[in-house]
């Protein structure tokens, strides 16, 4: 009799919902054409306190129209690096029907130059997006004096 009470408790499962709702009218959102209206915008999402201080990963999400859907957190670190898991970038994408989306993390070093564990990083991002249709447009690297980017140095 137990053995049948478990068998029945397999086929329970949670349903998975994907929604998106969005609160700003699509006309009243940034539009983005190059790295310094990108830099601009992610500038006035992050919290200028931690710019020289640790690390962090954010991912701008884009309609078709180079519209700024929102843009996420992914992560944050420390001094010298912060873990960034793919799946987290791809899902809130998906998640927002993003059309494409722009990388950005913090040199708090004040260096923008990419490490080559950041390039590498960003092609493997980019190869995932590929794969999903969702293309990375471009990757900046933010430093409390300017910014890095990868699209404007050939680099993806």
């Amino acid at each position: 009799m137990d053995t049948l009470e478990r068998k029945d408790d397999l086929f329970e499962v949670a349903e998975i919902k994907l929604s998106y709702s969005a609160n700003v009218k699509s006309s009243l959102r940034p539009r983005v054409e190059s790295s310094r209206q990108v830099y601009e915008v992610f500038a006035q999402a992050w919290d200028n306190d931690r710019i020289e201080f640790v690390e962090d990963f954010k991912v701008m999400l884009l309609s078709r129209a180079n519209r700024v859907l929102g843009i996420v957190n992914i992560s944050s670190g420390g001094t010298g690096g912060t873990v960034v898991d793919e799946k987290l970038i791809y899902a809130a994408a998906i998640k927002s029907n993003s059309s494409s989306v722009i990388l950005a993390h913090i040199h708090p070093s004040g260096n923008f130059r990419p490490s080559e564990q950041d390039k590498r990083f960003t092609q493997r991002i980019k190869q995932a997006g590929n794969i999903l249709d969702i293309p990375v447009l471009d990757h900046v690297i933010m430093t409390a004096d300017g910014y890095y980017s990868f699209a404007d140095e050939g680099e993806l």
